[in-house]
């Protein structure tokens, strides 16, 4: 039995693997350019964020229908289940789909398909994240969160993901302006690529609740103060950043230094069916190669439900908390 733990930083769109992948292109007759799976397999070797990104919207076309974003969360919560995840808060990337023609509709409906099933099937409560696309324009960004709104009883919060560098968080001031009128919960992407400072425009500009990564903040000690001081979780993502060489060996992580700094560190897996690992490899894999003992696991799995938009469910909250206090390793 695995130890508790819930997900906090997952792209739904990255838990694609070859197999689903290919069976999804037989299915809508789209052609792939692999010979097979472990062509396409071969593939996952990226130098950097953008060489993964290409290959991430290439292989997004093979998902059109209701049914098949209803396979992929399903196939995602079967696995993350069987690696101890309790709770899950799903990142899904709509521009990307609404340029190729899916609407709005047969993403979030076709993705709460699973998502709403999941508890019974597979105990993991979950949320949606939407979560828009940095180098795309503000003026997309505000028309998706438009496109969303007859669908707001399914979504928890907003996002902002992919190519960092070059595309700050104040870029999309308006658009989280809009969405905490809403309600809606807020996290971005920041640290990852980009500098410290894109961390201080999130929490600053957009109000962030969680920074997605935020792995660059160490490089500003007054900015780590601020994160520690108030209490701002970090979703750390082990095994992405060692696979778009943000950090050259995982040895090297930084994770240790953060925890003992005092910051709200989670372990998260990001585009897992890229990135050679789940939320529970993660954790073996931080445990391995950063010798991190049985208590540092079980805070990391402790922070993770802290970290989690649970203020609607408290109750829910605590008995995650009690099950990680209650693990025997």
């Amino acid at each position: 039995m695995p130890l508790p733990k819930a997900e906090l930083h997952l792209h739904i769109e990255g838990t694609l693997e070859p197999e689903l992948a290919f069976a999804l292109a037989a299915r809508n007759g789209v052609a792939l350019p692999y010979a097979d799976t472990d062509e396409l397999r071969e593939a996952y070797r990226f130098e950097d964020l953008q060489s993964f990104l290409n290959l991430y919207y290439e292989l997004m076309t093979v998902l059109r229908t209701e049914r098949d974003f209803e396979d992929l969360a399903e196939a995602y919560l079967a696995r993350a289940a069987a690696q101890g995840v309790r709770h899950a808060e799903i990142f899904f990337d709509p521009q990307a789909h609404l340029a190729r023609g899916v609407d709005m509709g047969t993403v979030v409906e076709g993705l709460w398909r699973a998502l709403g099933r999941s508890e019974a099937r597979h105990g993991v409560s979950t949320r949606l994240i939407l979560c828009f696309l940095r180098d795309e324009s503000a003026e997309s960004a505000l028309e998706t969160l438009d496109a969303a709104k007859p669908h707001l009883d399914r979504i928890t919060g907003v996002g902002l993901d992919s190519a960092e560098v070059g595309h700050p968080p104040v870029k999309f001031r308006e658009v989280y302006e809009a969405a905490a009128a809403l309600g809606l919960r807020r996290v971005a992407h920041a640290g990852e690529e980009g500098p410290p400072e894109y961390v201080t425009q999130a929490l600053d500009v957009l109000g962030v609740e969680r920074v997605d990564h935020g792995l660059r903040c160490m490089e500003d000690p007054a900015l780590v103060e601020r994160l520690v001081r108030e209490r701002i979780p970090l979703t750390l993502c082990p095994l992405s950043n060692v696979r778009l060489r943000t950090v050259d060996v995982l040895a090297e992580h930084p994770l240790p230094a953060m925890l003992d700094a005092g910051l709200l560190c989670t372990v998260n897996s990001d585009d897992p069916a890229y990135f050679g690992g789940y939320a529970g490899d993660n954790f073996d894999a931080v445990r391995t190669a950063l010798g991190l003992d049985e208590e540092r696991l079980r805070e990391l799995a402790r922070n993770s439900f802290v970290a989690s938009f649970l203020e609607d469910d408290e109750e829910r909250r605590a008995r995650y908390l009690a099950e990680v206090d209650a693990y025997v390793f």
